[in-house]
């Protein structure tokens, strides 16, 4: 191994995180998982003693055979590549290599997996579960409607603000990956509801200092957690009994679903979800078509025979 080879490929990846942080404008989690990301690339061309501007193509086919043979996901692989195009791009602005030799890898094909969709009916039978006498449940209940009305990741749920609410516009300004800005309707029953659990359960907790500012609060007097949205949910859907593999992001996939399905503007649904690539939101289109085909299915005679 020649350490003039390592010390490069080290050194640009100190560029790449800076660069992910400050020309990016990424959040610390998201640096962290593109620094993931590169790692089995700047460990196997180290191993290889090559050079950034010697990579190609072919080379990077070999380094994507030997992760397959690891057993690593389709999907994690598809972020794999999205990470290095990233990095090998920083290297043709710095000037380091002429080409980006990761543009021209082929992605693996995107599983045809689909997560588990809530109806209105199945939200109603969760919400119902909840005993609202109690502070805990009464503000969960919330968490649901806001979840499922809006569409917000569990993330930026327990990261809302007050000062994020604007009551008369009847919107949430919301801050998404790499701290990006949407602005997100509520609609007139999720704001009602929010409101009145700040007025009348959230005014009455203990909450610590520098907590104040955040709209969910858990017992302890501080914001909730992401874990403990997933245990609550978890236990709710067991207590409605509901057969289905629930996460805080179904009622994201729920909503956008719901809003596909009725012919909403996928355009305008990105917008709203946050999605950075239009590809990402085109998996409502083939919930829709599945629900036509099972739509035909149960109800055209030919599909009988």
């Amino acid at each position: 191994m020649n350490d003039r080879v390592e010390q490069t490929w080290r050194r640009y990846r100190r560029s790449f995180e800076t660069y992910l942080r400050l020309e990016k404008g990424l959040a610390q989690n998201s640096v962290d998982a593109y620094l993931q990301d590169i790692r089995h690339l700047v460990d196997f061309f180290v191993e290889q003693n090559k050079e950034p501007e010697e990579v190609s193509v072919d080379e990077l086919q070999q380094l994507l055979k030997q992760i397959n043979d690891l057993g690593i996901a389709p999907t994690t692989q598809r972020r794999m590549i999205s990470g290095w195009r990233i990095f090998f791009k920083m290297l043709v602005i710095e000037d380091a290599i002429k080409d980006n030799p990761a543009d021209l890898l082929d992605l693996p094909l995107r599983p045809k997996h689909l997560p588990d969709v809530l109806s209105n009916e199945d939200i109603e039978k969760i919400q119902a579960s909840f005993d609202l006498s109690f502070p805990d449940q009464y503000r969960n209940n919330v968490i649901i409607e806001v979840l499922y009305g809006c569409g917000l990741r569990v993330s930026e749920l327990v990261n809302l603000k007050l000062s994020n609410i604007y009551e008369e516009e009847q919107c949430l300004q919301i801050f998404g990956k790499g701290d990006k800005e949407r602005w997100v309707p509520i609609n007139p029953r999720a704001l009602e509801m929010m409101l009145t659990y700040i007025h009348t359960v959230r005014c009455h907790c203990n909450i610590k200092p520098h907590e104040e500012k955040y709209v969910f609060i858990s017992r302890l007097g501080t914001r909730l957690s992401r874990n403990y949205v997933f245990m609550f949910l978890k236990q709710a859907v067991a207590d409605a009994g509901i057969d289905k593999h629930v996460s805080p992001h179904s009622l994201r996939h729920s909503f956008a679903t719901e809003l596909v399905e009725n012919g909403a503007d996928l355009r305008a649904v990105q917008e709203m979800l946050g999605h950075e690539s239009i590809s990402t939101t085109e998996i409502y289109t083939h919930l829709t078509r599945d629900t036509l085909r099972n739509t035909i299915a149960a109800y055209h005679p030919h599909y009988k025979r």
